[in-house]
């Protein structure tokens, strides 16, 4: 007899739905982060958005790039930053479950006065992105192929050498809200992690 929760909803069959794509997720993150795997895969059919009160970078650069996948290819603007330090981490993805409905996944992590989320190596191909933005020893326009100050192009990403990219020492961003296709890293440590799944849209913003 299958499990069923009040209102009929066969959470069976939503877990046939989610849980692969969960321990998915855990495994790559698990890859990357032991250098096993290199940090370029197919991207999914969906973005998610990502908000944060506070992130303070050291070693930045930004270009353009295009990621693939089985919807087409996509053109993205990459963030890269050596070491991040992230408060009040928020990041939402809504998958669309076939009978099912909109069921939508949300990560949490590194509350004000806590222990901050860090990343290092962490690299961001998104396709909006809504901050106040202070730059240190900034170098807008220098060619994407000499960039100096960040962890430089990833190996895995398509991008036209020779093209328009920025870089700066540091970076300080304030009340962020992005839209994104993907997100890399060396190390991604997560403190007081909760992750939560829901019926319906509840999205980071």
């Amino acid at each position: 007899m299958e499990s069923v929760a009040r209102g009929g909803t066969r959470w069976k069959r939503f877990a046939v739905v989610m849980v692969p794509s969960v321990a998915a997720t855990a495994a790559i993150g698990v890859a990357l982060s032991q250098g096993a795997l290199a940090a370029s895969f197919s991207v999914s059919g969906q973005q998610f958005k990502v908000t944060a009160d506070h992130l303070e970078g050291t070693g930045f650069d930004q270009y353009g790039a295009v990621d693939s996948g089985k919807t087409g290819d996509h053109p993205v603007a990459v963030v890269g930053i050596d070491h991040a330090k992230i408060t009040n981490l928020c990041q939402s993805v809504v998958v669309p479950v076939p009978v099912f409905g909109d069921v939508s996944m949300t990560l949490k992590a590194g509350a004000a006065g806590g222990p901050k989320v860090e990343a290092t190596k962490l690299y961001i191909d998104a396709t909006d992105l809504r901050t106040t933005g202070t730059f240190n020893k900034v170098d807008i326009g220098v060619s994407v192929d000499d960039t100096t100050k960040g962890p430089g192009p990833d190996k895995g990403d398509k991008y036209l050498p020779g093209s328009f990219a920025q870089q700066a020492e540091s970076v300080d961003f304030r009340d962020v809200k992005q839209t994104a296709w993907a997100t890399t890293a060396g190390t991604f440590k997560l403190s007081g992690l909760h992750m939560q799944v829901q019926k319906g849209k509840h999205e980071c913003y």
